[in-house]
């Protein structure tokens, strides 16, 4: 099993500022899309200014 790491996504949804946690093995652009996908379906391409950090 691969190691995951806590990783805070900040983004904007419809232009309101939002931010979410996700367990992720890499902050890969494709890993994080899909995370959003799995939180927000359809709405997730709405979602711009995407910022990804590794959470506290």
């Amino acid at each position: 099993m691969d190691q995951t790491t806590k990783y805070v996504i900040k983004y904007k949804l419809d232009g309101e500022r939002r931010f979410d946690f996700a367990q992720l093995t890499s902050n890969s652009p494709e890993q994080v899309q899909a995370a959003l996908e799995k939180l927000h379906g359809e709405d997730a391409r709405k979602i711009t200014d995407i910022k990804v950090s590794k959470a506290l």
